[in-house]
């Protein structure tokens, strides 16, 4: 058998530097992600919250008063489930009709 003389290949060190870098890379992105994540709830909320106040006047246009949510559910102006936001926030409907969201 031939023993070949110049292998070339990873040292341990060049190795280790390169789990390093990777090691910082994911460090740095990680927080990012996770506030990125929590700006897109906080968006979808407010999304949500305009789309139950759209509902609300399209009920009050159709029957003359303003409803409660579980009314929205039962009349099929909102589906079963769709009466929190997507971060957990609650909804609630004013005596004038102003959809607004409150945390827990």
């Amino acid at each position: 058998m031939r023993l070949l003389k110049n292998q070339r290949g990873f040292t341990l060190i060049e190795m280790l530097i390169v789990m390093l870098i990777i090691t910082v890379l994911i460090a740095i992105a990680i927080p990012n992600v996770t506030k990125q994540s929590s700006a897109v709830d906080e968006k979808g909320c407010k999304a949500f919250v305009q789309m139950v106040q759209g509902q609300v006047e399209s009920y009050r246009m159709d029957l003359k008063v303003i409803p409660t949510l579980p009314q929205l559910v039962s009349a099929g102006y909102l589906k079963t489930g769709e009466t929190d936001c997507p971060n957990g926030d609650v909804i609630s409907i004013a005596v004038d009709g102003v959809v607004t969201s409150v945390k827990p």
